[in-house]
Order: structure tokens, then sequence, then C-alpha cells
């Protein structure tokens, strides 16, 4: 299937190189030292909105990305098959939902940066919609991984503008983690949900 994103450029997945035979070819060791670090921050995400669904604490879910389909097949009478498709508009924000009578909108990011967090990775029109948001009184901010420091952060989004406005001031454009230490919020692993990021918004509003 063929995806295109609004600017035209084409979306190419990776294809997986082809496997080696046993007989002809040595398979590599794997790097044990992050093959076993866990989920993605988007199934941690994931598996804690599902626990605040099921005992009734929040109805928050992950945004699917809006496509415009161009090209579906029928190989058979009871099948389709999508050929062409479009991302139709960009995406906002990656998660929304409602808790505790709050409108609940964020981004999660994940970095393998061990000392900052790129501001590349965050795109104007999210930073448009987060003020939006917050403008409406709804509960906006970001929740940041760095993975191979295997750490959490809430951030909220005056820190994130605080350092938007400053990059294109001609200033750094990555946010330093001593910023997230300093002032975010730093969330520790639980046993379930893994990641209960609840409790760090509601310390951040309404303590």
């Amino acid at each position: 299937m063929v995806i295109k994103y609004p600017n035209g450029k084409v979306y190419a997945a990776q294809t997986p190189a082809p496997s080696s035979s046993p007989s002809t070819k040595k398979t590599p060791k794997k790097d044990v030292s992050f093959s076993n670090r866990g989920k993605t921050l988007e199934d941690e995400l994931n598996e804690a909105n599902d626990y605040y669904l099921a005992h009734k604490l929040a109805v928050i879910h992950k945004k699917p990305v809006p496509l415009q389909i161009v090209k579906v097949e029928y190989p058979s009478r009871s099948a389709a098959v999508v050929r062409e498709a479009y991302f139709r508009t960009p995406s906002t924000t990656d998660y929304n939902g409602v808790w505790q009578s709050r409108y609940i909108d964020f981004e999660a990011k994940e970095t393998e940066n061990k000392t900052s967090f790129p501001l590349k990775n965050i795109h104007p029109h999210q930073v448009a919609h987060m003020q939006a948001v917050a403008d409406q009184g709804g509960t906006t901010f970001f929740i940041v991984r760095f993975s191979k420091l295997n750490r959490y952060f809430l951030m909220p989004l005056p820190v994130l503008q605080d350092a938007w406005q400053s990059m294109h001031n001609g200033g750094r454009k990555s946010i330093p983690l001593a910023t997230f230490e300093q002032h975010c919020y730093e969330m520790t692993l639980g046993y379930y949900p893994r990641l209960d990021y609840l409790k760090a918004v509601e310390h951040f509003y309404t303590s």
C-alpha cells in the first residue's frame, strides 16, 4: 500500500533484509542490554489507558491517524485491499479524553539522547493545537521518555513553550535533561499499570 503525507512525500516502510541460512552465516548476537527493556512508550500508555477505562478512572484513547483512501482493489467479493492512501491532515497530538471532568490532551515522545530532548521531534501545528486546548481550559502536556536512561517525565506546556520561543530567538534546539529534572515531574514505574501517568497529572494540575 502507498501512503503519502500532506506535503506529497511518499511514506516508505523499511523492508527487512532476507535472513541468511544458518548453514552459511552465523546469526549475530542480540544486544541484550536494550532488547529486553520492555514495551515502547505507546504500549505503556495504551496499557495504562486500558486500566483507567476498566476501573472507571478515566476515558483516554490514542487518536486515529486520518487517512484519505484513493485506491482500493477487490481480490474477491468478501475482501478489499487498500493500495494507496494519503495522510489527510497533519496529526495534532497523540492522546485525548476525559479525567475527573477535565479534558485531557497530550503528546507522547521518546528520545535515545541521554542529555537532551531534540525540539525537532515536535511540530509547530502541535504547539498551536495545545495552546488552543489550554486557552479553552483543557489540560495539555507532554510525556517524554529518555529510552536509554529509562526515565519518564511529564512536561507541562509552558516548559515546552519557553524552549520553543528560545529556539526561534536563536537559542538551542533541544531541552536539556537538567530542565526536565528541575521543571518537570519525573514518573516512577510501577507494576500495573506500569506507567501510571495520571498520578503525575494530579500532582501538577490538582495539588
